[in-house]
């Protein structure tokens, strides 16, 4: 217990000094008063990390948790850091937005609090919103910047707190730092810190309600620019999964005629618990088992998808008895090429670009290629997509098109970031163009197949015990033999690329194009037989991802590949170097066959 008194006993003082919240004080005090010395070493230690993804983390007591104190610390820091570094746009103010999971609302107007302390306008979300709304509100109110309390899919115990700058896009390295920076230096609450609804002339608590129609409204413009002729889509099924996409998404819909669709009656309302859901991620097998079942009972033949914000968007289609559900690769080369069509109306000097992030599917470059248009690979996350449409916008191209293969798209003419509301409208004007030509979605998919190659891809993850552990994996493959004899298993590895230590051997000067990161552990292989494989530490989960794609003349040629690959790495890297790692024995490949591992 001596070490509980001398190390732990200043840290549990400073929380219950500073800690205002009753839930989280006596969560703290009960741990200090039945000597859980432990959990509380590992509550109070470390700080959550504000990095470019803002803060996400579980909602609990504690320094290194998303909780109410950790809120208001990491939001004087960035009011500081926007007083004292763009103090000239400050009267521009910040919008404010918040989904409906726990604590989010509170966590908002904790959030206000910070700002209208500096003096900084708050553009305050009374209700509920859809993550897309913020960006959106950040350039069409030409904000100074943004902020969405949101843990997006994660599981119903997490929040988080996403920040967008002046120009509509998640925040970025150098920034990150300095915010970081300027929070370390902000963490005792302010006065006020811990009003329960902020009362100045700086708040303005009505925002949503005048914005909301303008973000709907460039929506359905935006949607209807991309078709010639208008028509309904075939009838659906919606779900939002228990989140804030079935407030907006559905009225859209009614509001522009749109009507034959059924809402998953279960799943419709906003529920932070996501009682029907094994895991509110439709990525996640059975996530999408109660929209099947309403389909099935009602004889419609298409399902699409909102996660919890709405910010990603899913689609499945049933086809020969049997429902197909579109990984975010599929989604993404059916968007851009209905998107690329529309292309044949704007002016013929206009250089068009369209971006995907690298461990994303290798076919969008060929779709781009064969139509003349730029492609530009980014690095994981749109934080780096949004920024670099900006940085393309500003040296003379239209960026029409971008996504990510975790079902995220992103329409800048709308917003800067992923944007699961205009994903899922374009969608449905492209079906409903499609089913003109005589086409699906799936069909359109096979048409694109024949004429790419088919693409095939396995993503998945290893479950760590902890990033040590993840870290050990990636230092033994770097000191194995892989990249000096430059093969895995059967296969001739024709490139190596290290986005940890700055290494491309497939560049003249062995240097990455994409910026490197020493603090994110990222290896991608290219192989023979037209196949790519990337692994990644995940930077939000105890995940060690794997992303595998190949291309070949036939569906079967591609998946045996795929198939292939993975037993490679299992048998060479996984087993002998990280035993504790430990993975799925059933994986579906995009095809929908599954692989038996051992």
């Amino acid at each position: 217990m001596a070490s509980l008194e001398d190390s732990l006993s200043p840290l549990i003082q400073k929380w219950l000094e500073w800690d205002q919240d009753s839930a989280t004080r006596s969560e703290i005090e009960q741990l200090r008063d039945s000597k859980q010395a432990a959990e509380l070493e590992k509550r109070l230690k470390k700080r959550i990390q504000f990095g470019t993804a803002g803060l996400r983390g579980r909602m609990a007591a504690g320094f290194s948790c998303m909780n109410s104190l950790t809120v208001i610390q990491a939001s004087q820091g960035l009011a500081k850091y926007l007083k004292d570094f763009h103090s000239e746009l400050v009267p521009r103010g910040v919008i404010i937005g918040h989904d409906a999971r726990h604590n989010s609302a509170r966590f908002a107007v904790l959030a206000a609090n910070a700002f209208i302390a500096q003096g900084i306008p708050v553009w305050f979300f009374s209700g509920p919103a859809v993550t897309p709304t913020v960006p959106f509100a950040v350039t069409d109110m030409r904000a100074l910047a943004g902020v969405m309390v949101t843990a997006s899919h994660n599981p119903a115990q997490d929040n988080g707190y996403k920040v967008y700058f002046k120009n509509g896009c998640q925040i970025n390295t150098p920034m990150d730092k300095e915010i970081s920076d300027s929070i370390d230096q902000n963490l005792e609450p302010w006065p006020n810190a811990w009003a329960e609804l902020p009362a100045s002339e700086h708040f303005h608590a009505d925002t949503y309600k005048q914005l909301l129609p303008r973000y709907t409204t460039r929506v359905w413009h935006y949607s209807k620019s991309t078709v010639h002729d208008w028509i309904y889509p075939r009838p659906f099924v919606y779900t939002p999964l228990h989140g804030v996409g079935g407030l907006v998404l559905p009225d859209l819909c009614r509001s522009l005629g749109i009507t034959d669709f059924t809402s998953v009656k279960d799943q419709l309302e906003p529920n932070p618990d996501f009682p029907t859901l094994p895991f509110p991620n439709p990525e996640e097998s059975g996530a999408l088992d109660l929209a099947v079942q309403t389909a099935d009972s009602e004889g419609k033949t298409l399902i699409i998808a909102n996660d919890p914000d709405a910010d990603r968007f899913a689609a499945a289609e049933k086809v020969d008895g049997s429902w197909f559900f579109f990984t975010g690769n599929h989604m993404g080369a059916l968007l851009a090429s209905h998107l690329f069509d529309c292309l044949e109306n704007i002016d013929t000097d206009t250089r068009v670009a369209v971006l995907n992030s690298a461990v994303s599917s290798t076919m969008l470059e060929k779709m781009a290629v064969a139509k003349g248009i730029y492609f530009e690979e980014s690095l994981t996350g749109f934080k780096w997509m949004g920024n670099t449409a900006r940085k393309l916008e500003e040296s003379g191209y239209y960026v029409t098109f971008a996504f990510e293969e975790a079902l995220g798209y992103m329409f800048p003419e709308v917003c800067y970031d992923k944007d699961g509301i205009t994903a899922a409208m374009v969608f449905l004007s492209a079906q409903a163009k499609w089913a003109k030509q005589g086409l699906t979605p799936y069909t359109k998919l096979q048409q694109l197949f024949a004429e790419y190659g088919h693409h095939e891809t396995l993503n998945n993850y290893f479950r760590s015990p902890n990033p040590e552990t993840s870290m050990a994996l990636f230092d033994a493959i770097r000191s194995g033999p892989f990249r000096s004899e430059m093969r895995l298993g059967s296969y001739k590895i024709l490139r190596w690329r290290d986005m940890t230590e700055g290494y491309d051997s497939g560049t003249d000067d062995k240097t990455p194009k994409l910026p490197a990161d020493k603090s994110s552990q990222m290896l991608t292989l290219w192989l023979d037989r037209e196949v790519r494989f990337t692994i990644r530490a995940s930077g939000t989960e105890a995940k060690v991802k794997y992303y595998i794609e190949s291309c070949g003349a036939s569906c079967e040629q591609a998946i045996d590949a795929v198939c292939d690959t993975l037993r490679a790495v299992l048998k060479e890297w996984i087993q002998p170097f990280s035993p504790f790692l430990t993975y799925n024995k059933q994986l579906p490949t995009s095809s929908g066959y599954i692989l038996e591992l051992d």
